[in-house]
């Protein structure tokens, strides 16, 4: 297949380029930049200039495809609602290249928030009002004959080279000599290595159908209290709890996110597509010198 792929040498895409290249496809990479056009042509992709506000390029790479993977996001959470619909926008312009086929689209979204305090499933909806737009917008386009699917990704999508939660708790806990968890540190964080979850991305392509939720989730639920400790013992720093009150302050905006109890499965997903999470879980990755360079 000739695929294409937004954010195709960002963390978790330039995995997915990799796991394709690797399986025998072609891949179509959006890229903003030379050095990013450079990086794709050396993995073996075929670069295509443009970004998520050009729906021109857009709907360019997904017209030239057999199938879209779209990983690509804004993570600035300062503009985190403007960026969801941006977000939005880019996909309905993916879908509307695609339509009146039978080529599939797969948006990427997550599992936080979906099922608070209990382990969230393929099955679950994404409640009322749920921030990030990518499963209702893929979802809108299902609707409407186009094989669009979702990808919800781990809290902690991990690996050499994470610049996500978890290294933002690390620079937290260096910054303030401590490494914190929020009250008993009992509230679970799924995760899951990024080849992993590039592989779900190729087998879902490869295999899926539209309309429907895959998770890529290794580890259900990890307490926030491991990660922490893991954190402490990576930095030589003591470990710490923090009370609800006190976690904004010390966390910042990051607080609220540590502070969620949001563990989930991916039972239906390895029996659909056969696929078996084999990389390293969150805290062995974490055990790893590259996350405390």
């Amino acid at each position: 297949m000739r695929v294409f792929v937004t954010g195709a040498t960002g963390f978790v895409g330039s995995a997915v380029v990799q796991e394709l290249i690797g399986a025998g496809h072609q891949v179509i990479g959006l890229v903003r930049s030379d050095a990013s056009a450079e990086a794709l042509v050396k993995a073996g992709g075929e670069p295509l200039r443009g970004n998520l506000d050009d729906p021109d390029s857009l709907k360019s790479g997904a017209a030239e495809s057999d199938g879209v993977i779209h990983t690509a996001f804004n993570h600035d959470f300062s503009n985190f609602a403007e960026n969801c619909e941006l977000d939005r926008r880019a996909i309905e312009a993916l879908g509307s290249a695609l339509e009146g086929t039978d080529r599939p689209l797969l948006v990427t979204g997550g599992v936080a928030l979906l099922a608070p305090g209990r382990v969230a499933t393929e099955q679950d909806g994404a409640p009322q009002g749920y921030p990030r737009a990518s499963e209702a917008a893929a979802e809108a386009l299902a609707a409407r004959g186009i094989k669009a699917s979702s990808i919800r990704l781990a809290p902690s999508t991990h690996g050499e080279g994470d610049h996500g939660f978890v290294p933002h708790l690390i620079n937290i806990a260096r910054e303030k000599g401590v490494s914190a968890y929020i009250g008993d540190g009992a509230n679970r964080w799924p995760g899951v290595h990024r080849l992993d979850a590039a592989r779900l991305y190729r087998l879902a392509l490869e295999k899926g159908i539209g309309g429907i939720r895959y998770h890529a989730i290794a580890d259900e639920g990890v307490t926030t209290r491991e990660i922490a400790e893991a954190i402490g013992r990576g930095l030589g720093v003591p470990v710490v709890s923090k009370s609800p009150e006190e976690a904004g302050g010390h966390f910042g905006w990051i607080g609220f996110f540590f502070g969620v109890d949001c563990p989930a499965s991916s039972a239906w997903t390895q029996e659909h597509l056969g696929w078996q999470p084999t990389g390293l879980s969150l805290l062995e990755d974490l055990n790893q010198p590259y996350y405390f360079k």
